[in-house]
């Protein structure tokens, strides 16, 4: 991909899509990090003395604006992280930020009377927003095909990090999985099965995995069964050894406070949930991590947001943060865990795309990521 490191960017009037899509308190960023990942391109930029336009989506507004999805205390936030003021919707300025993009319903559409709108706003094109790269939206394909498209500087390192844990991974290969559901990992599952040397599974979506085995669940989350039991299937036939947890944390409920026991094996009884792998199956999941040339994780071991359950996440996340190798980290929840326990600056990589790294990891192909490989051929065959 051409990045904007190949852009002849002095005097250039620049369209940045970014990913500003913070979670927000009111009016309060309660995160910035994703504003922090953005800056390294926009700061590129200004530095050559280019206009930037920068745009972004927050929430899921419904095609119409809503104040309380407004990215102006994100316009706000930028201006002290960068030290210069930053202009906000039609506000003029050198540096400018437009409004919530999913206030306008032809967004999400693709819509090329959109696109061509976000076009006339500037000479070039840079795609920045990793995380919306996987939609085939106005802002993230639409405008590409306008003017001439680049990949922003944390676009670029997003693709090359995740490309290089399935294409070329230093060995072993330990890819971690947890979160709820089966059916939103299962195309990662097939794929690694074939790349990876194991795959440690954790959190909810373990018990699809369970059941497919006839295993008792109680009261516990499940998911995807059949889809659980295909991949076990498959793993049979693969050189990947898939491990599942050996020993489980139970709740009554979902809570907090409710009542907690450790079990020794998987069964869980009626009247019990899993929420959480046991401490042997943290430490043998520790153990796989500390071997691993390579280490790619994605979803947490168990409710860790709640502190009577988060004991195995925090282990594996300590043995992600400890690990020789080189260590990826993606998903939301993930991120979180690592924030949680003050791991966050200990791991090679953290991507800040969910849905987008996922499907990268796939091999699945992204309309963002797509629209300037086709820009760039479009302008060599010009």
């Amino acid at each position: 991909m051409r990045t904007v490191r190949d852009l002849p960017v002095e005097g250039a009037r620049v369209l940045v899509r970014a990913d500003l899509n913070v979670p927000l308190d009111g009016t309060r960023i309660a995160d910035d990090s994703r504003i922090r990942a953005a800056l390294p391109t926009i700061r590129y930029l200004r530095e050559r003395s280019a206009d930037v336009v920068v745009c972004s989506h927050l929430g899921r507004p419904k095609g119409e604006p809503d104040p309380a999805l407004s990215l102006r205390p994100v316009a706000a936030r930028l201006s002290e992280l960068l030290g210069e003021p930053v202009a906000f919707g039609d506000e003029e300025g050198p540096l400018r930020l437009l409004e919530n993009l999913r206030f306008d319903p032809r967004e999400t559409k693709n819509d090329p009377e959109m696109a061509a709108e976000l076009a006339a706003l500037a000479d070039v094109y840079v795609n920045d927003a990793f995380g919306a790269a996987h939609r085939a939206h106005a802002s993230t394909e639409g405008v590409a095909h306008h003017i001439p498209a680049y990949a922003g500087l944390l676009l670029e390192k997003e693709v090359t990090e995740l490309s290089r844990v399935v294409e070329s991974p230093t060995r072993p290969l330990v890819v971690v999985l947890g979160g709820a559901k089966v059916s939103d990992k299962v195309g990662v599952i097939d794929r690694f099965l074939e790349v990876a040397d194991r795959i440690l599974i954790g959190g909810a979506m373990c018990f699809g995995f369970f059941k497919a085995q006839g295993i008792e669940t109680g009261n516990s989350l499940v998911e995807g069964v059949e889809l659980a039991g295909e991949a076990l299937e498959r793993a049979k036939q693969s050189d990947c050894e898939l491990m599942l947890p050996v020993d489980l944390v139970l709740g009554r409920e979902f809570s907090a406070g409710t009542e907690r026991k450790e079990s020794d094996g998987v069964e869980v009884p009626e009247g019990w949930m899993g929420l959480d792998v046991g401490p042997r199956s943290a430490e043998r999941y520790a153990e796989a991590i500390a071997s691993a040339g390579t280490v790619l994780w994605n979803g947490p071991m168990g409710a860790f947001e709640m502190e009577p359950f988060a004991a195995g996440t925090r282990r594996v996340a300590e043995a992600v943060a400890a690990a020789p190798g080189t260590t990826v980290v993606g998903g939301g929840d993930s991120v979180a865990a690592l924030n949680q326990f003050g791991l966050d600056d200990e791991v090679d990589w953290v991507s800040t795309g969910g849905g987008a790294s996922l499907e990268l990891l796939e091999g699945k192909k992204l309309p963002g990521v797509e629209a300037l490989l086709d820009a760039e051929e479009e302008t060599a065959n010009a």
